[in-house]
């Protein structure tokens, strides 16, 4: 069943000061001039199978439309269980031969799911090498982006890896080969320095991670991973007044507002749509196959979810 809460009017309200519910304009995608564009989708690569080619069909089309200069994969890439090596016939089958837009042949930026640490994940590092678009130079990193080729201008990414933040990762008979000798401390430190970045350049301060602080899924609104990784993560974003936090894991499309300065997104349903609830802090709670448009410029961010026919079926925008 494919269920969204949400009431798409004019505009609804402006929420803490930093967010604005818009309406769908009758499901068409909106452009924005000057901005840095880039798709977010995540939990996808299945050989094709389930919805994964709808969805990359609209992906192409969306992204030849707005514009769009990159790519951002949230996570659980491969399905079942990562890949062995960059020479795995799933980058073939799962990547290679399913987004085949010339529109998606920019760079693509991943991070590491949970289904990733199941097979080899530096495997999926190893092949930046190969990969003309496939940009991942390491489990964790970092990037910034100019608005509109205005370096005074600038969106940081922080690309992080929320795998080795699960304490129960450490013990897991599925991925204790993988998380062994990560040092989750280091990664920490290095987010939090990234993070204080304190440049009147940067407009925007965004980080992507796989597993979600706050999710509507109910089989995981406190589950030992969203709970460990909400400890771990939210001093850092509330801190640093980061302005979104982008995952995937649960296979819906969320957004989230809980109390402070930081916007939840959950994009996690390019292949693969599950049942959702809904929570007093759920903007959208939405079980479909789709992906996200973001759309940055100075004092906006804009964010568009599209559906697997291509229609938006939600859009909001945060205010500087």
């Amino acid at each position: 069943m494919k269920k969204t809460i949400l009431s798409f009017s004019l505009i609804i309200s402006v929420i803490f000061g930093s967010a604005v519910s818009v309406s769908a304009q009758n499901g068409q995608v909106q452009k924005h001039n000057g901005a840095v564009n880039f798709l977010v989708m995540g939990d996808w690569g299945r050989v094709g199978e389930d919805h994964q080619k709808p969805v990359a069909v609209q992906m192409g089309k969306i992204a030849k439309e707005a514009g769009t200069d990159f790519i951002i994969t949230t996570g659980d890439n491969f399905y079942p269980r990562g890949v062995e090596s960059e020479r795995d016939p799933l980058w073939k089958y799962s990547f290679e031969d399913i987004y085949t837009a010339f529109s998606l042949q920019w760079d693509w930026y991943p991070v590491l799911g949970n289904h990733d640490y199941g097979g080899n994940p530096d495997a999926q590092v190893a092949y930046s090498k190969i990969s003309r678009r496939w940009k991942m130079p390491a489990r964790y990193y970092s990037k910034t982006f100019a608005i509109h080729g205005d370096t005074t201008k600038q969106v940081l990414i922080a690309f992080i890896d929320t795998n080795p933040l699960i304490p129960e990762f450490h013990t897991s008979e599925v991925y204790k080969h993988s998380v062994t000798g990560q040092d989750s401390t280091a990664q920490k430190q290095w987010l939090e320095k990234l993070l204080a970045n304190n440049s009147p350049n940067i407009k925007w301060k965004l980080v992507v991670g796989h597993h979600p602080l706050f999710t509507a899924t109910e089989k995981r609104r406190e589950s030992y991973d969203t709970r460990a990784i909400r400890a771990t993560l939210k001093p850092l974003l509330d801190k640093y007044k980061v302005d979104a936090y982008i995952c995937g894991h649960d296979h819906d499309l969320q957004h989230l507002l809980p109390e402070g300065k930081t916007n939840y997104f959950v994009s996690g349903s390019a292949s693969e749509a599950t049942e959702i609830g809904k929570l007093p802090i759920s903007k959208l709670a939405l079980s479909d196959y789709g992906f996200m448009l973001f759309s940055a410029t100075e004092k906006k961010l804009y964010v568009q979810v599209i559906n697997e026919n291509g229609n938006v079926v939600y859009a909001t925008e945060l205010s500087k």
